[in-house]
């Protein structure tokens, strides 16, 4: 699906096409409906400048206690 949005669409929002890509990511992300692995991949983005995008936006990265566990596994750490 394509989706077209003016230059006049967007100069009156006063963005760039690539600060509208990385605001529909950051959000999309940031509602649970993309990875931050999809969403970083729609910005074009590294790993980093995302999750820096991610902190200008006050959006935390998923990580939950079962993800902390699944790391100790794979790093062989026992508590």
């Amino acid at each position: 699906m394509a989706l077209i949005i003016t230059d006049d669409t967007l100069s009156k929002a006063q963005l760039s096409a690539e600060e509208l890509l990385v605001d529909l990511a950051c959000y999309l992300y940031d509602k649970k409906r993309m990875s931050m692995g999809q969403a970083r991949h729609l910005t074009g983005l590294d790993q980093i400048s995302f999750q820096k995008e991610l902190a200008k936006r006050d959006i935390y990265i998923h990580y939950t206690a079962e993800d902390l566990e699944k790391d100790l596994q794979n790093l062989g750490i026992e508590l």
